[in-house]
């Protein structure tokens, strides 16, 4: 088949970068923005954050009415190309009475009033803890190091979930050191006498027998006994809790049952989840909005923080007027203005993406307020509709990712809590009337049933779909279990108490 060349057309659709950067911003929380914002400030010079505090300083600094002095600075409108036409020097000479701050202050030395000292909080992390107590024992340098490796296995939940096998591997590989799976479990149960207690083991199991022999050590008594039985014998009957046969085969009553119940669920399934630092940074939910009830009124308001005050360089203004004044027009300078101009156009289009993100998700979550007035008025989660992302983008004009986008990682501070955006979105279902409900309505009506069960006697997924059919909800058993399973509630048998 021969070459040939020639011309063709073709229509495709391509996001511009604006586009492209504005959609990555939507997606950005507002825990995130700020640090989003500072590496665009580093990354542009051409881009800065304008001082709030001065800003403030000077609109709120007093005036003399009868001073008539200035009048003539109020005559410009404070457009861009007038203020580039300002001559920065004519109002700033040397002859001045009153001495700026800027030409006494030493550029080496801070405010005193700056001076603060920030408390740091030490802690000791978890496998420094491991460490320490690791250090109390008397081993040599091989099982030293095998100890080690041991410890850095460990998962922050106290676990130890890396076969002895894999174990020997990484140290034959990685410490050069020769071991064998009988010396590694040597060193893994005296690592299980560490505190806390159940630490290094390797299913739960063996961590609740662990934190049982610790505790009969101190203190032995029949119950703690059983328990260890219960454990090792009859770990799958209990899990399941068929108590019944348990009963059977140890002769236990319901008294005696219950006691040693009580002696197993004081135990720690995750014994190092508790131990070392955490960073409660992570576990802080910044909101996006904020909804407020004034009197039978929403209001909605954003987060400051997605509002910076940003603006472009007046240094890198004057740059670029003082090459474009300039008489040599040389290769070096046209470099240099192509490089200002491409950082100012950068500043722009950053800028109007945050307004565009702040105008978006305005938008958007006002929608999502007039959707579900009801519950944001009174709390009530049985009086949310059902919406879903199509919903909105009808009600806004935007796409469908779009919303998805502004719903993602998102939360809404009202008077009754804070809320991610998804919360929001459910599908419908139809009662009896013919009337469309928010599924999350019925999920809210199957918790309350639950939790109002006898504990004794739990609904089946039968009872359940017969109560909610007998308030009105046409329901399948398979959907309730469904439901079921998404509010992480357990199965009968798994709810019985005695």
């Amino acid at each position: 088949m021969a070459l040939s060349q020639g011309l063709h057309q073709k229509l495709l659709q391509k996001l511009s970068p604006q586009q492209i950067q504005l959609m990555k911003l939507l997606q950005v929380p507002t825990a995130n923005l700020e640090e989003r914002i500072k590496e665009e400030l580093e990354e542009n010079p051409a881009l800065e954050q304008s001082n709030e505090e001065n800003d403030d300083q000077a609109m709120e600094e007093p005036k003399d009415e009868f001073d008539s002095s200035d009048e003539e600075d109020y005559d410009l409108d404070g457009s861009e190309d007038e203020y580039e036409n300002i001559d920065i020097a004519e109002y700033v000479s040397d002859s001045d009475d009153d001495i700026a701050d800027y030409r006494t202050r030493d550029d080496n030395y801070g405010d005193h009033e700056e001076q603060k000292t920030t408390p740091v909080k030490l802690e000791t992390s978890f496998y420094e803890l491991l460490l320490q107590q690791l250090g109390m024992l008397k081993l040599d340098e091989k099982r030293s190091v095998i100890a080690e490796q041991i410890v850095g296995s460990i998962d922050d939940d106290g676990y130890l979930r890396r076969e002895n096998s894999a174990i020997v591997n990484d140290l034959a590989f990685r410490q050069n050191i020769d071991s064998s799976e009988q010396e590694v479990e040597d060193i893994i149960l005296l690592i299980q006498q560490f505190d806390p207690p159940g630490i290094c083991a390797r299913d739960l199991q063996e961590c609740l027998l662990i934190q049982l022999r610790h505790k009969q050590k101190n203190n032995s008594s029949k119950d703690l006994e059983q328990a260890i039985v219960i454990l090792e014998k009859y770990f799958d009957e209990f899990t399941k809790k068929h108590y019944e046969k348990i009963q059977r085969s140890l002769s236990l009553t319901d008294e005696d049952l219950k006691a040693i119940i009580q002696q197993i669920i004081k135990l720690n399934p995750k014994p190092g989840g508790n131990v070392g630092e955490v960073n409660k940074a992570e576990t802080y939910i910044v909101p996006d909005f904020f909804i407020l009830n004034n009197n039978g009124k929403l209001e909605l308001t954003l987060n400051s923080r997605n509002a910076p005050d940003l603006r472009i360089s007046e240094g890198y203004r004057d740059m670029l007027k003082e090459y474009d004044r300039g008489s040599k027009k040389d290769k070096r300078q046209k470099e240099a203005v192509l490089f200002i101009k491409q950082k100012i156009d950068a500043a722009k289009w950053f800028i109007d993406a945050i307004k565009q993100r702040q105008n978006t998700l305005l938008h958007t979550m006002s929608a999502i307020m007039q959707h579900q007035e009801e519950f944001f008025l009174t709390g009530d989660e049985t009086n949310l509709r059902p919406m879903i992302l199509k919903d909105i983008a009808e009600k806004t004009d935007l796409d469908i990712s779009t919303v998805s986008r502004v719903a993602n990682s998102k939360f809404v501070q009202t008077e009754f809590g804070t809320y991610r955006l998804k919360f929001f979105f459910s599908e419908s279902l139809s009662t009896e009337s013919g009337e469309e409900v928010s599924t999350r309505e019925v999920k809210k009506i199957l918790f309350d049933l639950v939790e109002a069960e006898e504990k004794r006697k739990p609904l089946s997924d039968e009872r359940l779909t017969e109560l909610l059919q007998e308030k009105g909800y046409n329901i399948a058993r398979r959907t309730v279990a469904k439901y079921r399973e998404q509010l992480n509630i357990p199965v009968a048998r798994l709810r019985k108490q005695l």
